[in-house]
């Protein structure tokens, strides 16, 4: 491995985009500590300290991950709190429009390249009002957690609207200035360029995270010794599963022309076990944080009864330290399994494999085409979308479980346990394979002989 380094930096062109990728990553890394107009540093530092020592149980815990996941945006509350992460929400619900409105299937699957070019500037567009919703959003809610207003004279009313849209688009376009940069390392770097930036971010945050469980000098050494042991144990789950594919044999029947000879080869089709990646845990978490962000609003009613119940709303939908903080977790594992079938159908569905089996002249054998194929392989999709399914679900829970056993001190606000670490390992597999067709390309030995 240390040799295919070496020469991936001999050769110029290899060693210009991966050094245009480190580049970009600093460029994002130096924008992430830019605030934005009228911040309140003193109650958003009371917030993150609440979340970490637990006086806050619920919104401070919810910031600290989105934190981590932002790379560190939100604890100054800079330009790029957002991330890339509303133009991933776009991505999501265009991609499930497509599978359930004919006519955007049909401008897809028939024009080709043109259609998905259609289909990218909508999503861009769709990109900016989610932007500017997730803007409010964040800022009502950890203004609730907090000992203040994390932005200073936000409101919608006559004398506040000048400076809350000066924040909004402020927020906005340092969004669509994280996608432009991701962009970026797609076309002239190395890897898929907004993966790549989601995942500098979660590793900038990872020593400080780290430090955290060193604060107890009488529960350091054995929270560091568990955390290590954890990691290692995720991380070779992850590999396992999402490199686990089944592989459904397919025959081509021979075809003459003239007096030539055309197919009669085999090859195989590679259903994967996890073919939604992450996008189910973020469709899960967007769907639990609306209960704290409409329990917030009424958590300042006149009437204390009422101000407390939504108060515990809040809190239990925060992911926090709650007494019945296990609900958010059964119902964010059930929307995990629930959504990974739902969005593998989706994928199954565009890529339409029976039809192009059968005009590609192929078949599985044993199987007639047509229908009798199509059930086939939705039943195995189905089958092996199970296991999928509990490996995403389990990794969803996994801070939770890890905090109740009490192995590692405030294991709910170490995201790097589930979601930020399946992207890194993600991002990281990912990174390597093209790595490695890059100097196959060029007769060098990869990363793996």
């Amino acid at each position: 491995m240390i040799q295919a380094v070496r020469n991936a930096f001999l050769l110029p062109d290899l060693r210009k985009k991966i050094l245009f990728t480190l580049l970009i990553l600093l460029i994002y890394r130096l924008a992430a500590h830019v605030p934005v107009p009228g911040v309140n540093q003193a109650a958003l530092d009371s917030l993150f300290n609440a979340g970490t020592t637990g006086g806050n149980t619920g919104v401070g815990t919810l910031a600290n991950i989105i934190n981590l996941l932002s790379g560190g945006g939100v604890a100054n509350f800079s330009v790029l709190a957002m991330g890339v992460y509303p133009y991933i929400t776009a991505q999501i619900i265009l991609t499930l429009l497509v599978g359930v409105i004919p006519a955007l299937e049909r401008m897809q699957r028939e024009e080709g390249t043109a259609g998905r070019k259609k289909i990218e500037t909508w999503t861009y567009i769709l990109t900016i009002p989610m932007a500017a919703l997730s803007a409010i959003g964040q800022i009502r809610l950890f203004s609730s957690g907090s000992q203040g207003e994390i932005i200073k004279n936000f409101g919608f009313a006559a004398d506040q609207l000048l400076p809350t849209m000066s924040v909004l688009l402020t927020m906005t376009a340092g969004t669509m200035f994280a996608i432009w940069l991701g962009n970026m390392i797609t076309e002239q770097g190395i890897g898929q360029g907004l993966s790549i930036i989601i995942f500098g971010g979660i590793v900038s945050r990872l020593p400080q995270n780290i430090a955290q469980l060193l604060v107890d000098p009488t529960t350091a050494v054995g929270s560091l010794l568990a955390f290590l042991v954890v990691v290692a144990l995720t991380v070779a789950v992850i590999v396992y599963i999402q490199e686990g594919q089944r592989r459904i044999p397919v025959q081509y029947g021979k075809r003459v022309r003239g007096r030539k000879v055309y197919g009669g080869g085999s090859t195989h089709i590679p259903l994967k076990v996890n073919m939604a990646g992450m996008i189910p845990l973020i469709f899960a978490q967007s769907i639990l944080t609306l209960p704290a962000i409409i329990g917030q609003i009424f958590a300042g009613s006149t009437d204390p009864a009422t101000a407390n119940f939504f108060a515990g709303v809040v809190s239990i939908f925060s992911g926090g330290r709650h007494s019945l903080s296990f609900i958010y977790w059964i119902l964010y594992f059930l929307l995990v399994v629930g959504f990974t079938y739902f969005y593998t159908d989706v994928m199954v569905q565009q890529q339409n494999l029976p039809d192009t089996l059968q005009k590609q002249g192929g078949f599985i054998p044993g199987i007639r085409p047509g229908k009798r194929t199509e059930e086939y392989l939705n039943g195995v999709t189905r089958r092996i979308t199970l296991v999928g399914a509990l490996f995403l679900g389990g990794i969803a829970v996994l801070p939770y479980l890890i905090s109740v056993t009490g192995l590692i001190q405030n294991a709910t606000n170490f995201s790097i346990l589930s979601t930020g670490l399946l992207i890194v390992v993600g991002v990281v597999l990912d990174t390597v394979r093209q790595l490695e067709a890059q100097l196959t390309m060029r007769h060098y030995e990869g990363f793996i002989k």
